[in-house]
């Protein structure tokens, strides 16, 4: 650590500060503050120059008296302190202390970039996480180690999903340590408020590390929560073998943070002013989650997307889309009938559900469940455009069977309580009652032994 300060600030502005005349100074290095009346901040070092040095501040440069701010650099990139106690414990989005208990005290210290995995190192994800979510474990089924976006809109309820999730996930095999890792990046204080007292009060927090980045703190520190979160997340995993589901909402936040920087540092902008590297540094983080080879532990990742505009090709949701491997889309038609959670099915994909679900796994006809209700429904959304043209009354009798399933199924199959908690026998044993409106001949997705021991022959 140098012993050298320095109080060569020459200009502030958005969280960036930039010293002149320093020599020696590398990019990533961490940075020490310290302003007119003796309070200290934190900075990172994001380029460097010859001549001068873009630090960004993490507490923000407001009210910095340029003269009499004394800057050291510290020859070491950002780190964070990492033990078991993490968990149940809030930070901030540099690892502070958010809960007003002590910082955490440990021998153990890391870069929050973290190491890259070597791709060879890497192991396939697989096994199944129930969610207790319907429409995610039965149709759109999340494995370890994989990357799985919810892409939502404002004023859709994709708080209150995530909640669910931290508060229901949990691995079929019991017996395994499971660990969730939420991170919120410029969410409001009643959001805030709303996620650590639902945690809270459902007694799982004790078993959850927070980092929470409100919306007044400042954009620069955004870019820092992903990466301190994926940082605890690998030491929870990869140290102490646990399962770890992290959460990162809201990655549009995240991601408008990083356009504001790059605008102020003077980056080239590409689509919609955001910078052109927001492809890579988005994979950066998203590829900090998987599993490797002789490690038992496993870090799954469920970003949370808004869409600007509910416009699903806007770069932000559109990049995210190519790195992972599928996403769940929240539609504002099924929230605006009072449906919960309004997960649309049709556009909702899980590349790596396939790996996750069977006989081993779930239940020997899952596959073909989900299967059958994919293609029963995808039919039945037709018949229901169909009718809002020629009226229901013209339909066919078969037709108006194909409607009352699609209200039935969303009703209750998508449809479900903020606390119903439903096992993945549950779901499956749901959608075979929602099958069993048709006769088995019309069930062609399914095989005859799954007919046999799980269609209401009532109903054939």
């Amino acid at each position: 650590m140098s012993a050298k300060e320095y109080r060569t600030a020459s200009s502030a502005k958005g969280g960036l500060l930039v010293a002149r005349d320093v020599p020696g100074v590398a990019f990533g290095d961490r940075v020490l503050i310290r302003d007119h009346l003796g309070h200290e901040r934190n900075g990172q070092v994001i380029k460097a120059t010859q001549h001068e040095v873009l630090i960004q501040v993490f507490e923000g440069t407001d009210n910095l008296d340029l003269i009499n701010t004394w800057i050291r650099f510290l020859d070491q990139p950002l780190e964070i302190s990492l033990s078991a106690e993490l968990l149940g414990r809030v930070f901030n989005g540099i690892g502070k202390p958010r809960d007003d208990r002590p910082p955490i005290i440990s021998g153990i210290r890391r870069n929050v970039n973290g190491s890259p995995i070597n791709p060879a190192a890497r192991t396939y994800p697989r096994e199944f996480i129930q969610t207790g979510i319907s429409t995610i474990d039965g149709l759109n089924s999340l494995v370890r180690g994989q990357k799985l976006p919810i892409f939502s809109g404002s004023g859709l309820p994709h708080n209150r999903l995530t909640a669910q999730i931290v508060r229901q996930a949990k691995l079929v095999d019991d017996e395994s340590s499971f660990s969730v890792v939420f991170a919120a990046m410029g969410v409001s204080y009643a959001d805030a408020r709303f996620f650590e007292d639902e945690f809270a009060s459902s007694g799982v927090l004790g078993n959850v590390v927070m980092f929470i980045n409100l919306a007044d703190d400042p954009p620069v520190e955004r870019l820092a929560v992903p990466r301190v979160a994926l940082t605890a997340a690998e030491y929870l995993a990869f140290d102490l073998d646990r399962h770890v589901l992290v959460v990162l909402t809201d990655m549009t936040n995240y991601a408008e943070a990083l356009r504001e920087v790059a605008t102020a540092k003077g980056d080239v902008p590409s689509r919609k002013g955001y910078p052109g590297y927001l492809y890579s540094d988005l994979a950066e983080i998203y590829e900090r989650s998987g599993r490797i080879r002789d490690r038992h532990g496993s870090i799954t990742l469920l970003p949370v997307v808004t869409m600007p505009s509910d416009d699903i090709t806007h770069p932000i949701p559109d990049l995210t889309g190519y790195i992972t491997e599928g996403q769940l889309v929240l539609s504002r038609e099924l929230h605006s009938h009072g449906i919960y959670p309004p997960v649309h099915i049709l556009p909702s994909l899980s590349r790596l559900m396939k790996d996750g679900i069977g006989k081993d796994d779930t239940r020997e006809d899952h596959p073909r469940v989900a299967s059958q209700l994919y293609a029963l429904y995808s039919r039945a959304l037709e018949t229901r455009n169909l009718a809002s043209i020629v009226g229901a009354d013209e339909l066919s009798e078969g037709d108006r069977r194909y409607l009352e399933f699609a209200d039935t199924f969303d009703q209750r199959f998508v449809g479900q309580g903020e606390d119903e908690d439903r096992s993945i026998i549950e779901t499956l044993n749901l959608a075979w009652e929602l099958l069993s409106m048709f006769p088995k001949t019309s069930l062609t997705r399914v095989n005859e032994t799954d007919l046999a021991k799980y269609h209401h022959l009532a109903n054939s």
